[in-house]
């Protein structure tokens, strides 16, 4: 069964292969390239004042909440029954 037409396939196949990885690798110049590893000028990682003190506060209050915690614990432990 060999097909006269099977190099023109393979041919049209490998163009439309190498067309699509051409299409792919076009860089467009207005966009700024992106770097998925380490950003060159990322953002801070707090950009509003209120999101600071919201993120202050409720650091604050899990350390509150865990000292709590383990005063609990440490009474349940040794306290004498």
């Amino acid at each position: 069964m060999n097909n006269l037409f099977a190099p023109v396939q393979w041919l049209i196949f490998l163009a439309l292969w190498r067309m699509s990885y051409e299409a792919a690798s076009i860089s467009d110049s207005t966009k700024p390239v992106k770097h998925f590893l380490v950003e060159p000028g990322s953002p801070p990682e707090v950009r509003d004042p209120l999101e600071k003190e919201w993120s202050e506060k409720a650091v604050k209050r899990y350390a509150d909440a865990q000292e709590k915690k383990w005063h609990r614990w440490k009474e349940a432990m040794f306290e004498a029954k």
